[in-house]
């Protein structure tokens, strides 16, 4: 019998209606979404509003000025003397300037070299492991952790400091939200832990910024014309030239520019600090959340294992993006509307917004909305990517969706590589947001 989600919602005290909500939403995305698209599509409770079609949320998620990320300005940073990052602003300058000259830093170019250097650190930590690890910490968090060194260019810090850095941002950015309803003790530990780190990230930003700064003016000045000379020559013999090392931070400080674009050392440095904070966390729950799923269906696990031994990654990328519609890093985006709005106006569904009330665009369900696939319900990696969600949309979808894109499918593969393959613990999630504990084998 199929389970009526908004009788019991109805039904429910107005203090206990949202943390059933909650609940669902956690435990049982699929069908209560289902239930909503098909009977109440704006869900208003009394902590927040629910949108469920993938029309009213792409609607939504266009208007960033009316449905704003005003919510995430105290988590990243924002005050009245210090503008943060460009994730905390909404289709303003600085977001439309920092965020084109990140893009053009992440050259897409790159994602070839990015991909080979993922396979070779997932690779090595997996040959190293001997036939078992506890892949969230040993493989999940640090083969993204590496890239971030080697790739970013925040090098030069212990592993374990980039990770504690990401998660606590993380965790108090995208799931310490009123709506995420946690008791105030938690809440003001989840907050302090962030300012700890916040603190600590500022500090070696900092010193990472002089130590780079040093290396590309002095380095880059006594050798550059040699440099130049020594290509010469190697090309007349037909050999590769040398090239100085790069990353996106030296890369970033290698480029001069006019005082008029206003993206000045202390911008370069926040925008260094972002590339951590949405590279790790995000990496190792995806990742490790799609081994879980295809580990758990047998006839999926086999299909992955045989598109991993393909040349072409295509098939793999596909399931991977495909697995992520059923068990993504979170079910909704949240947004807050900044002025009274109506959705879905003329319809039966239209429902004004007040300003002040914080939304969340459930696009978990718009996945799952017939409008954006047929069939939805079915495991089916052939399907239109634009209607995909995981990486967000319009102007605040993510800005290293690309490397993501090479990363996880390619994490997944080199696990997929290994015969026998197999789960030997149940996912811990040690009561917080994200995988921590997962144990795997292989022959």
């Amino acid at each position: 019998m199929t389970k009526n989600y908004l009788k019991e919602y109805d039904a429910a005290a107005d203090a206990d209606k949202y943390p059933l909500v909650q609940k669902w939403m956690k435990t049982e995305p699929l069908p209560f979404f289902k239930q909503l698209r098909a009977e109440r599509p704006i869900l208003v409770t009394p902590e927040c509003t629910l949108l469920a079609l993938f029309t009213d949320i792409r609607d939504a998620l266009q208007m960033p000025k009316i449905f704003t990320v005003d919510l995430y300005k105290p988590k990243m940073g924002v005050t009245d003397t210090d503008e943060g990052y460009l994730m905390a602003h909404d289709d303003d300058a600085l977001h439309y300037r920092e965020k084109s000259i990140m893009q053009g830093m992440l050259n897409r170019d790159d994602i070839p070299r990015v991909r080979k250097g993922i396979q070779d650190s997932a690779k090595k930590i997996l040959d190293d492991a001997n036939g078992s690890i506890e892949i969230v910490n040993n493989y999940c968090r640090m083969v993204p952790a590496i890239m971030v060194q080697e790739y970013f260019g925040l090098d030069g810090i212990d592993p374990q400091k980039l990770l504690k850095w990401s998660f606590w941002n993380q965790y108090n950015t995208f799931h310490n939200q009123p709506f995420d309803l946690n008791p105030k003790e938690k809440f003001d530990y989840i907050v302090d832990e962030h300012a700890k780190c916040s603190v600590e990230l500022v500090d070696y930003i900092t010193v990472l910024m002089v130590r780079k700064l040093l290396t590309v003016k002095i380095k880059d000045r006594l050798f550059g014309t040699a440099l130049k000379v020594i290509n010469v020559l190697r090309a007349v013999v037909k050999k590769e030239p040398i090239v100085l090392k790069d990353d996106i931070v030296k890369r970033m400080l290698r480029t001069s520019f006019a005082e008029q674009v206003d993206f000045p050392l202390t911008r370069i440095g926040t925008n260094a600090g972002g590339l951590l904070i949405g590279a790790v966390e995000t990496t190792s729950q995806a990742v490790a959340q799609v081994m879980q799923y295809f580990i758990d269906r047998p006839d999926l696990l086999a299909q992955a294992k045989a598109a991993s031994l393909k040349e072409d990654t295509s098939d793999i990328d596909a399931m991977v993006w495909e697995a992520l519609r059923f068990v993504p890093i979170s079910p909704y985006m949240f947004r807050q509307a900044s002025q009274d709005y109506t959705l879905a106006k003329g319809t039966d569904r239209e429902t004004t917004i007040p300003k002040g009330t914080n939304v969340l665009t459930l696009t978990q369900s718009a996945m799952f909305d017939t409008y954006a696939y047929e069939n939805p319900d079915e495991f089916n990696p052939d399907r239109n990517w634009y209607h995909n969600f995981n990486y967000g949309f319009a102007s605040h979808d993510c800005l290293g969706k690309y490397v993501g894109m090479a990363m996880i499918p390619e994490m997944v593969r080199q696990l997929m590589l290994r015969d026998d393959l197999r789960a030997t613990s149940t996912m811990d999630y040690k009561d917080g947001p994200f995988p921590e504990e997962y144990h795997v084998a292989w022959s």
